[in-house]
């Protein structure tokens, strides 16, 4: 288990958040069959952490009480075997979701008011670990994308069929007079859409990733007719 610092601002504890976030995303898509063989029912009370720098790990719970920080849910492994691939997932993902929250706002308990708030709006701008797992577009997501991102993204695909980068805002006037709710943001880690990088675009959920978040390179991408992205293909072999 890794030694953590105490973060000192809204910004640190959000970078925080981002990395641990990012860990347990990919535990539970990308990286989900190695995360699935460490959950061996046979062991005792495992915990599923996450760290700021995006890795992750399965292990036993910390040894010191009180806790250095809120401890995740405890023995995940033991209901692996008993329910659906799918919804045993989910229910990390929520517990995941709870924990990530919680480690925030132990960190920012001395914050004040306003701090405190900020914090929660920028976290709230993401989608959430459940969200990304099961495939649900976060609520902002579902009213922007409804309307003229969608749309500009359906019209991409047809004209370039790999996808390999969401639509530049300065092509779409439209982009200019929406607000933030309207950026397109990484299914998976949930970064900002930038041009310097590779991004492919799912055909199933229609969500946009970072090439290195669901390990497709821009040689791979020209030789794929339909993409699907890891949530949506674990959706799919969880399917009775």
């Amino acid at each position: 288990m890794e030694a953590s610092t105490m973060p000192n601002s809204v910004e640190e504890v959000f970078e925080d958040y981002q990395g641990r976030r990012a860990g347990l995303i990919k535990a539970l898509t990308t990286e989900v069959r190695e995360f699935r063989h460490l959950c061996d029912p046979a062991k005792e009370n495992l915990c599923l952490y996450a760290y700021p720098k995006g890795n992750w790990e399965v292990t036993l719970p910390a040894e010191e009480v009180p806790p250095e920080l809120p401890e995740p849910a405890l023995g995940i492994n033991f209901a692996r075997d008993g329910m659906e691939h799918r919804d045993w997932v989910s229910l990390i993902a929520v517990h995941s979701d709870s924990w990530l929250y919680a480690v925030a706002f132990f960190y920012c308990a001395r914050f004040n008011k306003q701090e405190r708030k900020r914090l929660f709006g920028m976290i709230n701008e993401l989608p959430t670990v459940y969200e990304v797992v099961s495939g649900r577009k976060a609520i902002k997501e579902k009213q922007a994308m409804a309307n003229g991102v969608n749309k500009t993204k359906s019209v991409l695909k047809k004209e370039k069929p790999t996808k390999q980068a969401p639509p530049p805002k300065e092509e779409d006037e439209s982009y200019q007079d929406e607000d933030e709710e309207n950026e397109t943001f990484c299914g998976i880690c949930g970064g900002l859409y930038s041009g310097s990088e590779f991004w492919i675009a799912c055909d199933i959920c229609e969500k946009w990733f970072h090439g290195k978040c669901v390990k497709m390179t821009p040689a791979r991408a020209e030789h794929i007719k339909q993409y699907k992205c890891p949530p949506c293909m674990n959706n799919k072999r969880a399917r009775p």
